[in-house]
């Protein structure tokens, strides 16, 4: 058996091997071509752009790994079939859940790279392309609004006006109320630099004390502020939700939760970064019945295309249950959870059917 076994994962592995080269050179080749548009713009050159579709092919990995295992596998599976070797597996004793049970196996190996791609490369990847693009085109991180970045802090109201790629702040002012919501405090302050523990250096600082007798105003170069924001939180800012850390996506939810502010889209991305892993071994699930034939069941290539866009299609319904979830307030878990659970439902009543036939 541990013959079979090293067999068929050696057989899946180099397929899917050639399936992940595929997609991801078809998906850098758009990135290529939609990073054209931004040629030029400031110091952003040829040699730019090719590091930054360098550097979101980690990202890419992370999106394709379930549907490229479930493509491998399928092609995989339909060649042994073809030479009847999947015919001689089962004639020796496997049944066809004993083989579902090694390709779920197999499966694993491919939520361990998922894991890996989407927690720890992907994200250090994604954030340092944004970055450097950020940097070379001189221009600054996305705002929220007109007046620039605006952060609860307890008792304090934060507003950023211009966040630098590097983490810096820019034009920072800060309102102190008390525990009735009554302005106590206002300072400006010209620049900020992370120092450590949450503690920032502001340079050029302007304060404005509203005391019971008077308005007290100090001017002073440079002070020390604590504060709930870090680096991990301004890095927010620079990628979208679906491509950070569960790590960095657990503390900024914190952060938003100690805040009294809405978290719902961070936190469905902290569960989909949980769940989405244990996809893989679902899409090899399905290529099961979907590779294997007799006789006179019809054409294979039919149903390899048949479990390709049943595969493209768990990766449409992972992304519209999220949305649909989002809109219908739906605890993020389920609306994360549903297409998995959808999907091995399907794969086990497929294979059931297969081992009746």
């Amino acid at each position: 058996m541990r013959i079979i076994v090293r067999y068929l994962t050696v057989q899946i592995l180099s397929s899917s091997l050639f399936v992940f080269a595929a997609l991801t050179t078809l998906f850098a080749l758009f990135d290529l071509i939609n990073e054209l548009d931004s040629l030029g713009k400031g110091a952003y050159g040829f040699w730019h752009i090719l590091l930054y579709v360098g550097l979101n092919v980690p990202g890419h990995l992370y999106e394709l790994l379930p549907v490229a295992a479930l493509i491998g596998s399928l092609l995989a599976l339909a060649r042994l079939v073809s030479n009847s070797e999947f015919t001689i597996m089962l004639a020796s004793g496997l049944s066809m859940r004993r083989i579902a049970v090694y390709m779920m196996l197999i499966g694993l190996l491919f939520s361990a790279l998922t894991f890996v791609f989407g927690e720890i490369i992907a994200p250090a990847t994604d954030r340092y392309a944004e970055q450097m693009k950020l940097r070379a085109t001189h221009k600054l991180v996305a705002q929220a609004f007109r007046s620039g970045l605006w952060v609860r802090d307890h008792n304090q109201f934060v507003n950023v006006r211009e966040v630098s790629p590097d983490g810096g702040l820019r034009d920072v002012s800060v309102y102190v109320f008390d525990p009735q919501f009554h302005l106590q405090r206002i300072f400006r302050a010209a620049s900020g630099q992370f120092l450590h523990d949450n503690l920032w250096q502001l340079s050029g600082l302007d304060e404005t004390d509203f005391l019971q007798n008077g308005v007290q105003v100090r001017h002073g170069p440079a002070t020390v502020w604590q504060s709930v924001l870090t680096p991990a939180i301004m890095n927010v800012l620079l990628v979208a939700p679906e491509k950070m850390s569960a790590q960095d996506l657990w503390a900024y939810v914190a952060h938003l939760h100690a805040n009294h502010q809405p978290s719902e889209r961070y936190e469905i991305a902290l569960w989909s970064k949980l769940v989405y892993p244990l996809a893989a071994p679902v899409m090899l699930l399905l290529a099961i019945p979907f590779a294997w034939h007799r006789p006179r069941a019809g054409s294979v290539s039919t149903r390899v295309f048949a479990g390709i866009m049943v595969g493209l299609s768990f990766h449409l319904f992972n992304r519209l249950f999220a949305y649909i979830g989002l809109l219908n307030g739906w605890q993020p878990w389920i609306s994360v959870s549903l297409p998995t659970l959808l999907f091995l439902a399907v794969g086990v009543g497929l294979l059931l059917r297969v081992e009746r036939q």
